[in-house]
């Protein structure tokens, strides 16, 4: 009887291996890693984004309708849940894609502005909030895109045969990725120029 048990066992483990269930745990496995680099980035992002703000306001106080508009994006965007849970729900998925396209478009404004304040640029302390800014926004680029190839990977896994199947006994769906237009927008890393803005042409 043990004997039979054991072969039983070894039979279905066989049968799961088949049937991609090895796989489509791996895969899971490897979104949810990429995941937190993600998330790990933005937050990275989001921790820079109050020391850039008072460096600003040091410079151009006046600004305070971007000043606001950058520490309210920042606050929703760090208020939303990033657990893997969110992973499984494509409308809480938007909305933190939402939340951090308005981080990234605030940000971008904030340091437009800062070119019509030549003593702003010049400070040491601001030039490497920037140069920090910038560093992260490219991790956020690549940590994205490795996401996107992760979920990628495990949604061709979910779908194909016989690996469906098995996705369907034990409850692996799809999962949503960032769009096509979302990744235009927050992939973009904001400019950092330290150059001046083109003088207009004479007559203009």
């Amino acid at each position: 009887m043990r004997k039979l048990l054991i072969l039983l066992l070894a039979s279905l483990t066989l049968s799961l291996s088949g049937c991609g269930y090895n796989t489509l745990q791996a895969s899971d496995e490897q979104v949810k890693a990429s995941w937190s680099e993600v998330v790990n980035q933005y937050q990275r992002r989001a921790d820079l984004v109050p020391n850039l703000v008072n460096t600003v306001k040091g410079y151009a106080a006046h600004e305070q309708t971007v000043l606001t508009e950058v520490t309210q994006a920042r606050a929703q965007a760090s208020s939303i849940q990033v657990t893997p849970a969110v992973l499984a729900d494509p409308a809480a998925f938007a909305k933190f894609q939402q939340a951090q396209g308005a981080l990234t478009g605030a940000l971008s404004r904030l340091l437009a502005v800062s070119e019509n304040y030549p003593q702003l640029k010049a400070d040491a302390g601001f030039r490497d909030l920037q140069a920090q800014l910038e560093g992260t926004e490219n991790r956020i680029t690549v940590a994205r895109k490795r996401y996107i190839e992760s979920v990628q990977n495990y949604n061709v896994t979910v779908r194909s045969f016989p690996s469906n199947l098995t996705a369907k006994m034990f409850g692996f769906e799809l999962k949503p990725n960032f769009t096509v237009e979302n990744e235009k927008a927050v992939s973009t890393a904001p400019t950092v120029s330290f150059d001046a803005p083109p003088k207009p042409a004479p007559g203009k």
